[in-house]
């Protein structure tokens, strides 16, 4: 039994409301249930209303699985805890008192349920499944049901995603165009090096990056703040940045980056560090003001012209230095452009959108719903109880439906689990 299910049971009511009686045998009437509190500290609803053996009564809430928890939580020393006019509990297995020692009063819930509702909250958490509590039942949730609750998970991880676009913000002198250049170097990275690709870009002072025209002395910056400069190779190319980032290191009194080590192991040729940090230097050798065609961008199309990019010639022959391979171009793909889309820009368009109050839900969710269905394991098994998933707005859901709601048992706070539990 979870708490949480005793807030949905007073919340909604799910429970023999006629001659309710305190455990003292005192009458009790409802008249509000009052607003549940999901945010701060303190009573679990604020503003019920109560009339209890023929008194009236208007205060807070608390709700229990135990009437000893009160103790056990310290609410005695609380103030916000004062004005409690109604302990709700599974089982009352104490009295509860305020400061002046008058009982607060308390009702057991335990007997007070119906069996149906107990059988719904079993199938839910009792039976532990393979991989989510409602496996199996999915298909009983209304498609009306299924899409809304799509949409607000989505926007719940677009705005935990945003919040790392704000921080940047702040770190960048709240400089727009930074802020970008930092998220799109970030998921240049990807998840294996990503962190890392922040760090290199960061190590470098903006304005430096942002009037340079030239591809290769960015390179030479970008590789030799990546640590990828410092050794001996017999490589004509590979010397020349060396030299290059050597000046460049004097001129702008850079400071190296201790330990920094990129990963090259598991990864395709094609995600190599070397690859993805030339083609990022090629893009803003290019295009210095991506953020000002960016931040309000509405067409997936120009995304993807703005973030077509290549390596240098060099890399044509070549993914790592002194290493030659068989010659391809080193473009970046539309997959790779929807993954800076998804996790870096519409972010960035969120968090500025907010900044001018000019934020509008429906252009976010028609830019996602262009984007193809990621491919994961996540996807693959809730295909399997819902079929009509099709774009970057429902992989993108069910993985924060996932990680946030079903990993952590949330079944209460999900409108999936809500709607399973009234059926």
């Amino acid at each position: 039994m979870k708490e949480d299910f005793l807030h949905y049971l007073w919340k909604f009511q799910k429970i023999t409301t006629s001659k309710l009686l305190t455990t003292d045998c005192n009458s009790l009437q409802i008249v509000k249930v009052g607003e549940h509190n999901t945010s701060q500290s303190g009573p679990d609803f604020f503003n019920a209303q109560l009339i209890i053996d023929n008194q009236r009564w208007a205060g807070t809430i608390e709700i229990h699985l135990k009437s000893s928890d009160w103790y056990t939580h310290q609410h005695q020393n609380d103030s916000k805890y004062d004005n409690v006019i109604l302990h709700v509990v599974w089982k009352h297995d104490i009295e509860i008192y305020r400061k002046d020692n008058s009982p607060i009063p308390t009702i057991e819930l335990q007997n007070i349920v119906s069996p149906k509702t107990l059988q719904h909250y079993n199938n839910l958490f009792q039976k532990r499944l393979k991989w989510i509590n409602c496996e199996g039942q999915l298909s009983k949730v209304s498609n009306f049901t299924w899409n809304n609750w799509l949409e607000r998970l989505y926007l719940e991880r677009l705005d935990k995603k945003s919040h790392q676009t704000t921080n940047l913000y702040l770190e960048s002198n709240n400089n727009w165009e930074a802020t970008c250049f930092y998220l799109i170097a970030q998921y240049f990275g990807g998840n294996t090096n990503g962190e890392s690709f922040l760090q290199i870009v960061k190590s470098i002072p903006f304005p430096i990056i942002q009037k340079s025209n030239s591809v290769q002395q960015l390179e030479a910056l970008f590789f030799g703040q990546a640590n990828l400069l410092n050794k001996h190779i017999e490589d004509n190319y590979y010397t020349t940045l060396q030299q290059e980032y050597q000046y460049l290191k004097h001129k702008y009194k850079l400071q190296s980056i201790l330990g920094l080590q990129l990963e090259f192991f598991r990864l395709r040729p094609s995600n190599f560090p070397t690859i993805r940090l030339a083609q990022l230097a090629n893009l803003y050798a290019n295009k210095h003001q991506l953020f000002s065609n960016i931040h309000s961008e509405r067409s997936i199309q120009k995304f993807y012209s703005y973030f077509n990019t290549t390596a240098s010639m060099y890399w044509n022959t070549h993914y790592n230095f002194g290493k030659e391979s068989k010659k391809s171009i080193k473009k970046t793909t539309s997959s790779f452009i929807d993954i800076l889309i998804i996790n870096a820009l519409l972010p960035l368009q969120l968090s500025y959108a907010k900044s001018i109050n000019s934020f509008k839900e429906e252009d976010i969710l028609q830019l996602i719903s262009s984007l193809a269905l990621e491919k994961n394991t996540i996807v693959t098994n809730f295909k399997k109880e819902k079929k009509h998933l099709n774009s970057a707005l429902h992989s993108q859901a069910l993985i924060h439906l996932k990680k946030e709601y079903c990993n952590l048992n949330n079944c209460l706070k999900c409108a999936v689990g809500f709607e399973l539990l009234k059926e």
